[in-house]
């Protein structure tokens, strides 16, 4: 579906995070996982990569609008992204992507997601919490802080909504006085420590290049089925 959408709003979700909220147009359907094409229309300022970006649809399809969170870099689509006001029109095309959780509810799910990656994930706990299926879900997210983690509060949320679904944030800098969680690098002690039988799941990463790439690594050097692994890159982001 092509289409042109209105900014409902905006809203920042992390530190150097932010997420957009738009109108979600009448006989819209998407899966939990998918992503969308937005163009921006006459911006301002453009540069060499165009005004089309894609990503993530960060809400799930039982909600009324659709959104998308990115980090704020500097360059011209997100300095105009940032500073659109409410009510601006955007192209939408969409949806894309299979990056979607599968099916059979007694194989359970691990995600291995480093920073905005998360993306993706939000919009799938958040159905697979709305639908209360059955399927046992782990989100293993590693950001530099906490501050550093998009959408934190969402995930604790369907923590206690979902008693099928595990949240254990990680951090990789240095860790908050206090904090009991888990610190450092995903490794293959930590993947043990939370994963009681390596071969059950359906693994799932997704964040920056470098991070899928060794994730995926790490998980065939623990003889995990390569089949039952499922990436996505962010780049550039």
């Amino acid at each position: 579906m092509v289409t042109i959408i209105k900014l409902l709003k905006k809203e920042e979700v992390a530190s150097g995070t932010m997420a957009f909220y738009f109108e979600k147009p009448e006989g819209f359907e998407y899966r939990a996982g998918q992503f969308a094409d937005y163009t921006l229309i006459n911006p301002p300022e453009t540069d060499a990569e165009g005004d089309t970006r894609g990503f993530s649809l960060i809400t799930a399809p039982y909600e009324d609008h659709i959104g998308a969170a990115t980090r704020l870099r500097d360059t011209a689509f997100k300095r105009v992204l940032r500073d659109l006001p409410i009510g601006t029109e955007v192209k939408l095309d969409a949806p894309y992507g299979d990056f979607t959780l599968h099916k059979t509810e007694t194989t359970p799910a691990v995600f291995i997601i480093g920073g905005i990656g998360v993306t993706p994930v939000r919009s799938m706990v958040a159905q697979a919490t709305h639908d209360k299926t059955a399927h046992k879900i782990m989100l293993l997210h590693a950001n530099h802080t906490l501050a550093d983690a998009p959408f934190r509060t969402d995930f604790e949320q369907f923590a206690v909504n979902n008693p099928n679904f595990t949240y254990v944030p990680v951090v990789t800098a240095e860790a908050p006085e206090g904090w009991t969680g888990e610190h450092g690098h995903v490794d293959e002690t930590m993947i043990k420590r939370h994963v009681s039988d390596l071969n059950a799941p359906i693994y799932y990463l997704s964040g920056p290049e470098g991070m899928v790439k060794a994730m995926r690594q790490l998980l065939v050097n623990l003889s995990v089925n390569e089949d039952n692994i499922r990436t996505e890159e962010f780049a550039g982001y």
